[in-house]
C-alpha cells in the first residue's frame, strides 16, 4: 500500500457578501496548484444555485468545476444547495445529522488522494446558523484553519473582521489570517500601512492585501439572465456584452443622444419605439460620436414593442429582455447586480489568478496551514 497523503485544508470565509469570496477562493486554487500536484474544492453548503446535469449545484461549484477542470463529482464539490423552503423545513422536522453526513462523505471523496482542499464557505462566520451549519461549525466539523476575505477601507473592514473571528474562536476555529479585497487603487498605499498596524495589535496576521480592478465588476448581459422578473425575449446573441453604462430612456429621443456612450444598457417602456428607432440608429451609425454601442435592451412594464422593431434589433445582435416591473424599479435591479466571474469569463478567471498571485502571500499560507 502506498503511503497515505495528509491532505492540508485551508477554509476560505468572508466578513460579509460580496466580498470578492469567490474570486479570492479561485486566484488560491490557481496558486496552489502550482505548488502541489492535487488540489481538491469543496463548496458544502451553498446559498445559489444553479441546475447541471438535472443536479441542484451551487454556481461558485460549477465554476470552479469548469475553469480550473475539478477531476470530481459537482455533487460531492456541492453537497448542500438550499432551495426556497429549505430553513423553514429544518426548522419544522430537523435533519442535522443528514446534513453532516452529506457534508463530511462529499468532503471524504474530494479529499482523497488530495495534498490540498480548497473549501469555501458562504457569507460571513454565522451563515447557515439558522440549520446549525454556520460556516463556523462546517469550518470546525471540517477541521480546516480559515482565512478571512474582507472588503477594502480600514474602520469597517476592521471591525467585522473581529466580530467574525469571536465566532469562529467561539467554535474552536483557528483563523490563520485575513485578506483585504477590494481596496481602492488611490488609498492602496494608505490602507495597506494603516490596516496592517491595526491588525498586528490585535495579533491578526494580514495574508494579502488586493487592489480593486474594475474590470472585475463590470457586468455583461449573460447575469440578467439570473433575474428572475427580466427575461430574455430575443435570440441568445450578445449575451457576453460588456455593460458600461446604464441609460434610462425616459426623455426625448434627441436627448437621449446625448447620454449614449460605448457599452450602453437601455432600459425603456416597450412603447417608446421613438427612443428605440433613434438610438438604434445611432448604434449602427455611429452617429453622433463614433463611441457609441448599445450592449442590450430592457424593455419594461411587460410591454413589447412592434415585432418589425424587434426583428430590426435583434438583427443588431443585440440582445432583448422583458421585464415585469416599471422601468425605475428595473433599473434598481441591474444597480444592484450582483457580479460575478462566470465560467466564460476566461478574462476575468484570469485576472483573478494573477492579482491573488501578486498580491496574497502564498508561501505564508501554505506554511499556516501544515
Amino acid at each position: 500500500m502506498g503511503k497515505k497523503i495528509a491532505t492540508k485544508k485551508v477554509f476560505i470565509a468572508a466578513t460579509r457578501q460580496n466580498d470578492g469570496k469567490t474570486t479570492i477562493s479561485l486566484g488560491l486554487i490557481r496558486a496552489f496548484r502550482r505548488r502541489f500536484k492535487r488540489v481538491g474544492f469543496i463548496k458544502p453548503v451553498g446559498q445559489r444555485y444553479v441546475i447541471e446535469n438535472g443536479y441542484k449545484a451551487d454556481e461558485d461549484s460549477v465554476l470552479i468545476e469548469k475553469v480550473c477542470g475539478m477531476k470530481c463529482r459537482l455533487r460531492d464539490m456541492s453537497p448542500i444547495a438550499i432551495e426556497k423552503g429549505f430553513t423553514e423545513t429544518f426548522i419544522r422536522k430537523g435533519g442535522r445529522r443528514k446534513l453532516v453526513d452529506s457534508i463530511t462523505n462529499s468532503f471524504e471523496r474530494v479529499s482523497r488522494k488530495k495534498n490540498l482542499v480548497v473549501i469555501e464557505g458562504t457569507g460571513h462566520a454565522g451563515v447557515g446558523s439558522v440549520f446549525d451549519l454556520s460556516n463556523a461549525r462546517v469550518a470546525n466539523l471540517l477541521g480546516a484553519k480559515v482565512i478571512l476575505v474582507t472588503s477594502g477601507g480600514i474602520g469597517k473592514p476592521i471591525d467585522e473582521i473581529m466580530l467574525n473571528m469571536a465566532l469562529f474562536e467561539k467554535e474552536g476555529v483557528d483563523v490563520i489570517g485575513v485578506i483585504v479585497n477590494k481596496v481602492l487603487v488611490s488609498k492602496y498605499r494608505k490602507v495597506r500601512k494603516i490596516i496592517r498596524m491595526a491588525l498586528k495589535r490585535k495579533g491578526v496576521d494580514v495574508l494579502g492585501i488586493v487592489p480593486y480592478t474594475k474590470s472585475l465588476s463590470i457586468p455583461t448581459m449573460q447575469h440578467i439572465l439570473e433575474e428572475p422578473d427580466i427575461e430574455l425575449v430575443s435570440k441568445k446573441t450578445g449575451l457576453n456584452n460588456k455593460i458600461r453604462k446604464v441609460l434610462i430612456g425616459a426623455m426625448e429621443p434627441h436627448d437621449a443622444l446625448d447620454y449614449i456612450e460605448n457599452e450602453t444598457l437601455l432600459i425603456t417602456p416597450g412603447d417608446r419605439e421613438d427612443i428605440l428607432m433613434t438610438l438604434l440608429n445611432a448604434h449602427l451609425l455611429k452617429k453622433p460620436r463614433k463611441n457609441i454601442s448599445i450592449s442590450g435592451v430592457i424593455l419594461t412594464g411587460n410591454i413589447m414593442p412592434h415585432k418589425k422593431i424587434m426583428s430590426l434589433i435583434e438583427d443588431a445582435d443585440i440582445p432583448i429582455f422583458l421585464s415585469k416591473k416599471h422601468t425605475y424599479a428595473t433599473a434598481e435591479i441591474i444597480h444592484e447586480l450582483a457580479v460575478k466571474i462566470r465560467p466564460e469569463d476566461k478574462e476575468k478567471t484570469k485576472i483573478a489568478a494573477s492579482l491573488v498571485e501578486k498580491y496574497v502571500d502564498i508561501k505564508k499560507i501554505i506554511e499556516k496551514i501544515k
